[in-house]
């Protein structure tokens, strides 16, 4: 393997890098949508939420520190009492509860294991580009750019489902009292590093896919610089 090449390789393998510190980074965090009721201007508290794919985080808020001329309660940065729950889908099987709302638990267990499959994909690009910078093993190379691509589009496809789930959660109200409260939604950074992760994987398997490919057929026909054509 020449310098040149190796350095490309490493280039690449810098930018997928940066690509799986926003994946671990979405999947691990729970700011993936927020939930928020609307101010009541007969109490000086309201109360918000935020949801990733493994926790969920109820927060009473101080309505004076919500930025003025919004409505709704939040954004969930702000400081106030939170009260934060691991979802049981994969332990007992239960459904969440949010704000007399009931989770889809199939649907956030399709969006958790497709994320986890994700991260797993991922690591084992990062151990084929591995091999390829320290064994010299090139013909992983073409292994590792599928692995990368294959992550970013897993990642996605993640966050879509996801979406689903959210929709899913909004529209499954308790008729049980007290009344379900109204609620409005937005989508956080987590989310949005998820977005960033996505793309940036499978722009690095796309250029670990064009180093590994074998040169044009119309290379020879190319004279090098310094070098006068026949």
């Amino acid at each position: 393997m020449t310098p040149e090449r190796e350095g490309k390789i490493k280039l690449a393998l810098l930018l997928t890098s940066v690509g799986a510190t926003l994946a671990v980074l979405a999947v691990g965090t729970e700011f993936w949508v927020e939930l928020n009721t609307y101010q009541d201007n007969g109490s000086a508290v309201c109360d918000a939420a935020h949801l990733g794919l493994w926790k969920m985080c109820t927060k009473r808020l101080w309505q004076a520190d919500v930025p003025a001329g919004r409505d709704t309660c939040g954004p969930a940065e702000l400081p106030g009492e939170a009260n934060c729950t691991y979802f049981k889908f994969f332990t007992t099987g239960e459904n969440a509860h949010i704000f007399q709302r009931t989770t889809k638990k199939e649907v956030n267990q399709a969006a958790a294991v497709i994320a986890v499959l994700g991260l797993a994909v991922m690591a084992l690009g990062c151990l084929c580009i591995i091999m390829v910078l320290s064994k010299g093993a090139e013909f992983l190379l073409r292994v590792g750019a599928v692995c990368f691509g294959l992550s970013g589009l897993l990642v996605l496809v993640s966050l879509e489902v996801f979406r689903h789930s959210v929709r899913a959660l909004m529209q499954r109200v308790s008729p049980e009292p007290p009344v379900a409260p109204a609620l409005t939604y937005e989508y956080s950074w987590s989310l949005g590093c998820g977005v960033g992760a996505g793309l940036i994987l499978m722009l690095g398997g796309g250029c670990f896919l064009l180093l590994a490919l074998p040169p044009g057929p119309w290379s020879p026909l190319c004279p090098k610089w310094g070098q006068r054509a026949p």
